[in-house]
């Protein structure tokens, strides 16, 4: 077993053999490693995926139930609850007004029942074939009550443009339970890609 430097503190023993020493700092903080990223272990795993436009899409206006863009359901069968891990978008055309870009979502008990532009969500340890259960949508009906969530992009008009991240970490903040669905939503019309990343957990 390797030896550190000071006094053993705290030492994990299944059958009063030592395993593992926990290394703390000089207020009793626990030292650990970050040679990852934050994302690494849940996507190494294969528990990490996303859905992303794969052509331009034109979004509807504000809280439109007619919706186009990208939304993210959860079944009301699924038995998972999505934990939303990041949100991205990227604009292809100037947009001619305002365009504030939100993030949105509501709950029924049935869900989006009503998938008019399906789109394919992938795992994000590539090539790893574990499907997602969550539903991603380029176009669908969504239930009555949506609502705004959180802004992720503010007002800008084709004259006056700033540059702006186009990659907005929720980190599990947004929790989306069977019949839960999330989406993006513009003040106006705008055109470009969207992407989501979430995982899934026993509900």
């Amino acid at each position: 077993m390797s030896r550190i430097a000071g006094s053993v503190t705290t030492l994990k023993q299944p059958d009063g053999v030592e395993t593992q020493i926990e290394r703390i700092g000089q207020q009793l903080d626990q030292i650990g490693s970050k040679l990852h990223g934050d994302l690494w272990e849940v996507a190494s795993r294969g528990q990490l995926f996303h859905a992303c436009s794969q052509a331009a899409t034109t979004t509807t206006i504000a809280l439109a139930t007619t919706y186009t863009g990208l939304c993210l359901s959860n079944p009301a069968a699924s038995g998972v609850t999505l934990e939303i891990r990041a949100v991205g978008i990227g604009l292809s055309v100037a947009p001619a007004g305002i365009a504030t870009c939100t993030l949105g979502g509501g709950y029924t008990a049935a869900g989006v029942v009503t998938h008019t532009t399906p789109l394919v969500t992938y795992n994000c340890l590539l090539g790893n074939a574990a499907a997602a259960l969550a539903k991603a949508d380029g176009a669908c009906t969504l239930p009555a009550g949506p609502r705004d969530i959180m802004p992720l992009i503010g007002g800008f008009t084709a004259g006056a443009l700033y540059a702006h991240g186009g990659i907005h970490f929720i980190q599990g903040a947004l929790a989306v339970p069977p019949g839960g669905y999330v989406f993006i939503e513009t003040l106006t019309v705008v055109i470009g890609f969207f992407g989501i990343w979430w995982s899934e957990w026993p509900s």
